[in-house]
């Protein structure tokens, strides 16, 4: 499922805001970390098989750990509970740091827009951008500022007068209007937006409905929502360099079907958010069901998420 696989220890855990944790991991063996960009995040392997990911929020230069932060979720799978019991001195499993929301260092100015815990990528991010002069602007919305994840670090930062606060009850005048804030843009200006899937959808309607261009919005969701499998039904795969042909079953994903017969592919968040198993599509309607792909993307259906998208057609043929 998941290659690269580093052994760490929570080093430290530390309250961050009411029900947000962060942990500081380092290496169990060796003296360091591989390197990681503004934006990366790292899978995390816990107890029972679950896997989640999380992005790293520490500054890229740092070799010698990683650190996370993790909201408590209430209605929790395994992945922010599991989190929350460990203590200092735990040890762990983790994937290596991939990026799939990487800055764009050609941008001329960059928009940050962080709903909750979606801070943790875009607080790199804005360190980054600091570090390098780059033109930015961070916009932080909350429920409350007890709910607030690193503040005083922001505040302390090189860049505390480029990061606009806006929280749910607080007074009316600083709630952030995505529509007014979304309805002018530049050519060279990049969006990238993280939190709730809520947030992010209004996000990413309005800067579409005012004509941003795809190019220019960058987007990274937590998890997916509930997925409707009420007319699911059974399809079958090709795979092309073989020519075999594989049922999947109306329950079965495809990425299980696959596996059931000897095809292995990598994949990770089993939910259509993280881009690792994406596959191409040589022939056949992909019926897509994911978070990571854009509507573009998504319209071309040339490629596919196995781990959670169907078939609208009988049968897809798949490059593997």
């Amino acid at each position: 499922m998941t290659s690269n696989i580093i052994r760490v220890r929570v080093a430290r855990k530390q309250s961050e805001a009411l029900d947000i944790c962060s942990f500081e991991l380092v290496a169990l063996d060796g003296p360091g970390l591989p390197p990681f960009s503004a934006g990366s995040h790292i899978d995390v392997h816990l107890e029972g098989g679950v896997v989640r990911q999380y992005s790293l929020c520490n500054d890229p230069t740092e070799s010698h750990r990683y650190l996370i932060a993790v909201l408590r979720d209430p209605q929790s799978r395994g992945g922010s509970a599991g989190m929350h019991s460990l203590q200092e001195g735990a040890t762990l499993e983790i994937s290596a740091p991939k990026n799939h929301f990487p800055l764009a260092h050609e941008a001329r100015s960059s928009l940050l827009l962080a709903g909750g815990i979606g801070i943790t990528p875009l607080l790199c991010m804005a360190e980054r951008l600091a570090a390098t002069g780059a033109q930015f602007d961070l916009h932080y919305c909350g429920r409350s500022r007890e709910r607030a994840a690193f503040l005083d670090r922001i505040q302390r930062s090189a860049f505390a007068q480029q990061v606009h606060l806006h929280f749910d009850d607080d007074d009316a005048a600083q709630r952030f209007d995505i529509g007014a804030r979304l309805a002018t843009w530049s050519p060279g200006q990049h969006l990238y937006v993280c939190g709730p899937k809520g947030y992010m959808d209004a996000v990413l309607a309005a800067a579409r409905a005012h004509g941003w261009p795809e190019q220019q919005l960058h987007y990274e969701f937590f998890s997916a929502g509930p997925i409707d499998t009420a007319n699911d039904a059974s399809f079958e795969v090709q795979v092309a360099s073989s020519g075999k042909v594989i049922r999947v079953g109306k329950d079965q994903t495809v990425i299980q079907a696959l596996a059931a017969n000897g095809v292995e592919l990598p994949y990770s968040c089993e939910q259509g958010v993280c881009g690792t198993c994406v596959t191409r599509v040589l022939e056949g309607e992909p019926d897509h069901k994911d978070m990571y792909l854009s509507p573009q993307e998504q319209a071309r259906n040339d490629q596919f998420t196995p781990c959670c998208s169907r078939a609208r057609s009988a049968r897809l043929v798949l490059d593997l």
